[in-house]
């Protein structure tokens, strides 16, 4: 699934730690999957859903922090002002 037209090279570090986190979000996703299909009560599920919003929060929360860190930094040396009105537009989507 190519739906970006940009690109962005992680240090190995980086990557270790988003698709950790993913790897677990995963998981979490397939227990909710199972606990549906083996009928479970519905506050048990709805609280497994809010611990996998929890987990996304903090997925973006680290990823943000690495894009601004990186990404938007080395932009806004480089005097690629339009950085910033993007950085806007990226957290007023993510506050929706």
């Amino acid at each position: 699934m190519d739906c970006c037209t940009k690109k962005k090279e992680r240090t190995d570090e980086e990557y270790k730690k988003l698709i950790h986190r993913l790897n677990r979000i995963e998981g979490q996703v397939k227990g909710i999957k199972r606990m549906v299909e083996q009928n479970a009560y519905c506050t048990d599920i709805l609280i497994q859903v809010s611990a996998i919003n929890s987990a996304l929060n903090s997925f973006n929360k680290e990823l943000l922090a690495n894009h601004i860190k990186t990404c938007v930094a080395d932009d806004i040396r480089q005097g690629k002002d339009d950085t910033i009105d993007d950085l806007v537009k990226t957290l007023q989507r993510l506050m929706k």
